[in-house]
């Protein structure tokens, strides 16, 4: 019986969503602000959060940004806000969907469906082998990253761009694949995957002008591959050959 807390602070859409999550078997919690719903989720297990936006202690982005923090819950969010630019950025700091405001419960209950399906698939994923592509050692199960023996401090959506690409490593992936099974959209900005990659690279010391595991290729995509091996200065007394 999956369980669900409900974010809303209007007593009578909180009402609504309780009563129709109830009588579709689910078990519900609710609360009015941001920091009830930081402390449910510290104190309980849930399936899926529905976040309401227009909290009175704290805005829901905010919101969204510290349970992230906290947990890997599934969220959606349910906005009355339906500013394109808005949506993926909040698809982008960690939200699994959203609905705008009014919706249908159908709708509500369609989203619910796809994200614990999702959610399910990958916790009854079986067990993996530790990744490893050159000095990198990405432990999909632990949601674990390291850099030569370095623990790395990534975020969600960096930690799944990256083990994304090591399962793939030295494949090209298009963007519109890396929408597609990173941030599970459809469509968006270029400049989405950009950012990400940008944050990626700083952590594993490179740049996008001198890449050591991140290559990008214009107007393709993205692969990821070990560090080509140094080549060893010739020793004393090995000379070049003359040409």
């Amino acid at each position: 019986m999956p369980s669900v807390l409900v974010v809303e602070d209007d007593q009578f859409v909180r009402s609504a969503l309780i009563r129709h999550l109830t009588d579709a078997s689910h078990t519900v919690r609710s609360v009015g602000t941001a920091l009830e719903a930081l402390r449910e989720v510290a104190h309980f297990r849930f399936d899926v959060v529905i976040l309401d936006l227009g909290l009175p202690d704290l805005d829901g982005s905010e919101a969204l940004k510290m349970l992230r923090g906290i947990t890997d819950v599934p969220v959606i969010i349910a906005t009355a806000r339906d500013d394109e630019a808005e949506i993926v950025r909040l698809l982008n700091d960690g939200a699994d969907d959203y609905l705008t405001k009014p919706f249908s419960v159908e709708h509500l209950s369609a989203r619910m469906a796809a994200v614990l399906r999702r959610s399910r698939a990958t916790a009854d994923d079986p067990p993996s082998r530790v990744m490893r592509v050159g000095g990198l050692a990405i432990d999909a199960l632990r949601r674990q990253a390291e850099l030569d023996g370095a623990r790395l401090d990534l975020t969600r959506r960096e930690f799944d761009l990256l083990a994304f690409l090591a399962g793939r490593p030295g494949v090209v992936v298009g963007r519109k694949e890396l929408l597609a099974e990173v941030w599970q959209q459809s469509y968006g900005d270029d400049q989405t995957i950009d950012v990400h990659l940008s944050w990626l690279r700083r952590k594993l010391g490179e740049t996008a002008a001198r890449p050591r595991y991140l290559h990008t290729l214009r107007g393709v995509g993205v692969k990821l591959e070990p560090p080509a091996p140094l080549t060893p200065a010739p020793g004393p007394g090995v000379h070049e050959p003359l040409s």
